[in-house]
């Protein structure tokens, strides 16, 4: 079981029908195979037609036809798919057929939807004429170079970051990729230091450079890592050299967004601000949290990018992938694990201080049942085969969270200036998070954050809250971007309690409040707490447990994984599960039974498309029309 089908519903012409059409079809499905029906084009073409529409409400960016269905035959038979590639509404590449008029392509034996087509071809041509850039670098990074940007150490364990400093300089595109506590911020900053004095060696001015990632929460943490690493590396023993001071602060000055406000998402309207004729102005664009990027978003990406511009991307690969269609970050670096160009670096090391849970993220990321078997020793397994004993499990775990909220005397009020209270009630969010495979259902998270929010408000020391939405103690994850509130889909606030100015306490909602720009020489205002009145947050929900894809990017001090009893799930994946496990800092539990986590480990998640082919092969023009 070495691959996985999302939502393996690719049984084409074979399963239960309703209307005439196959139970699994989205009334999106059924629509275009009417559509497809009503304009010309026969049934082999309409059902082809609304599998790929099906296939890309799975995430895939193409639909192969040669793909077999739960009886081992072809979802088309030669005859069938003959039919397709002659039909007119089909621009079929290799008898170089124009697209005008025809909203679907066949391209070898991949059937698209012609946006995904497009987005696919020219992501992939743009990223090849980014490595086809890669120029000798004006001011290479020597060795001396690479002490002074490491604080003078020059370990061992460091070989694969200096690595990725070092042949950064003079490239159009770089990827970084590795697991948590590998080091990748740490590295970026000394990349972008390297970029900067290059291109202020080239140019004659500092660059214009900008952060971004797919969520908000993952630019403003990505931001504060910035400036916390630039603080260590000019604190640090052997203080940076004053000829690096101009790059750290272009560095620190880089504005942080998500990739949408970025490019200058118009919304609802479609499309965005920067693009081909309006270039984003950037020298140096960083996107972390990569895994996250979907194939429009980054075809969208490299449109608004300028030639000169340098693109780096950062991230998991391993990790699951983005909500919407493709696997951009695994394709890229599947495309260029093993070019010697050496335009990818992958960070294998970790540098935390506890290091027992990293033999169990290893094992599930190869995939290896018997080293997992080996390793999850390390981590406490509850077997969880059935609701009650679920039930069980959230009540014990719910006693930890009411715990830990006493440990900060969450009931206490606190004076609305008093930073230190503030940022340890917000602290508890990092200390244990249950995360669920899925988010609906008996074991889904938000039946899970229901059921642990009820017994925390069956404890004695909330009873003065009985009956109201809000409590000292309740977690709640924002769903929605408000730019004016400055909070984003996937930031979580904590409710505290906080002594008013007529004596009596208020309930207030506790952020992270994203840090100022530092200046050169370390000093900032530095993170700390924000309050808000509960009353004004944007859409949220109840974050006492979260999706395992609603986790990524932040890690906890103590996880637990929650899997499904049952073992046909198609959530089972081994993406999920490494996403899942490796939030994990210091202490890890997971809840599931025997054959839930072999079959997570088991199945890789595959989603189809070329993009990794289109990357690395023969050089592809864009076929006339397309």
């Amino acid at each position: 079981m070495s691959a996985h089908i999302a939502g393996e519903a690719f049984g084409f012409a074979r399963q239960p029908r309703v209307n005439g059409c196959p139970e699994d079809w989205r009334e999106l499905d059924r629509a275009i195979w009417r559509w497809v029906m009503a304009h010309g084009g026969d049934e082999p073409t309409a059902h082809a037609a609304a599998w790929a529409s099906h296939a890309e409400g799975q995430g895939h960016s193409a639909l192969p036809m040669a793909l077999p269905g739960d009886d081992g035959r072809p979802l088309l038979t030669d005859a069938q798919r003959a039919d397709v590639a002659r039909s007119p509404l089909v621009a079929n590449v290799a008898a170089g057929d124009a697209a005008e008029g025809r909203p679907f392509v066949l391209d070898g034996d991949h059937l698209y939807l012609l946006r995904n087509h497009r987005a696919e071809v020219a992501a992939a041509i743009a990223l090849r004429a980014r490595r086809a850039a890669a120029q000798t670098p004006r001011c290479p990074i020597s060795d001396d170079d690479l002490r002074a940007l490491f604080n003078g150490s020059w370990q061992d364990t460091e070989e694969r970051q200096r690595a990725a400093v070092r042949q950064a300089i003079g490239r159009r595109l770089m990827v970084l990729t590795g697991g948590p506590g590998t080091g990748k911020t740490t590295t970026v900053l000394r990349m972008l230091l390297g970029l900067s004095r290059e291109h202020h060696a080239v140019t004659g001015r500092l660059p214009q450079l900008r952060i971004a990632a797919p969520t908000g929460k993952a630019a403003q943490r990505l931001a504060e890592s910035l400036r916390q690493g630039a603080e260590r590396l000019h604190g640090g023993a052997q203080p940076l050299a004053s000829e690096w001071l101009p790059h750290l602060g272009a560095v620190l000055a880089a504005d942080a967004a998500t990739v949408h406000r970025l490019l200058g998402s118009r919304g609802r309207h479609g499309g965005y601000g920067f693009h081909a004729g309006e270039p984003l102005p950037a020298n140096i664009l960083v996107i972390d949290e990569a895994s996250m990027l979907d194939l429009g978003l980054l075809r969208a990406v490299l449109a608004a990018l300028r030639e000169d511009a340098v693109l780096v991307l950062v991230g998991d690969a391993d990790q699951l992938t983005s909500v919407g269609t493709g696997s951009v970050m695994m394709d890229v670096v599947q495309a260029l694990e093993d070019d010697p160009r050496g335009d990818l670096v992958r960070l294998s090391h970790c540098f935390r201080a506890d290091v027992a849970l990293v033999p169990i993220n290893e094992a599930v990321r190869a995939g290896d049942v018997a080293a997992f078997d080996a390793a999850i020793g390390a981590a406490v397994v509850h077997a969880v085969p059935d609701v009650a004993s679920l039930r069980r499990r959230l009540s014990a775990w719910t006693r930890d969270l009411q715990a830990a909220l006493e440990a900060v005397g969450i009931t206490t009020p606190v004076d609305a200036n008093d930073q230190a209270a503030l940022a340890a009630r917000l602290a508890v969010l990092r200390r244990l998070q249950l995360l669920c495979a899925h988010r609906e259902g008996p074991f889904g998270a938000t039946q899970a954050a229901a059921l642990i929010a009820a017994r925390l408000r069956a404890w004695d020391g909330l009873s003065a809250w009985s009956g109201g939405a809000w409590y000292p103690g309740r977690c709640v994850m924002v769903t929605r971007n408000d730019h004016a509130a400055r909070l984003y889909n996937g930031d979580v606030g904590v409710c505290v309690l906080v002594n008013s100015d007529d004596g009596r306490p208020l309930l207030q909602l506790a952020f992270e409040h994203a840090p100022d720009a530092a200046s050169v020489t370390g000093d900032s205002a530095g993170a700390g707490v924000r309050l808000l009145d509960p009353n004004t947050l944007p859409p949220h929900e109840d974050a006492f447990a979260l999706t395992v894809h609603k986790s990524q990017g932040s890690e906890y001090e103590r996880v637990a994984v929650l899997l499904p009893p049952d073992a046909a799930s198609p959530m089972l994946v081994r993406q999920m599960l490494y996403t899942g496990l490796s939030r994990a800092k210091t202490a890890l539990e997971l809840w599931a039974i025997r054959e839930s986590a072999e079959k997570a480990v088991l199945t890789r998640l595959a989603r189809h498309g070329r993009l990794a082919e289109r990357i690395s092969g023969p050089a592809e023009g864009k076929p006339t029309g397309v």
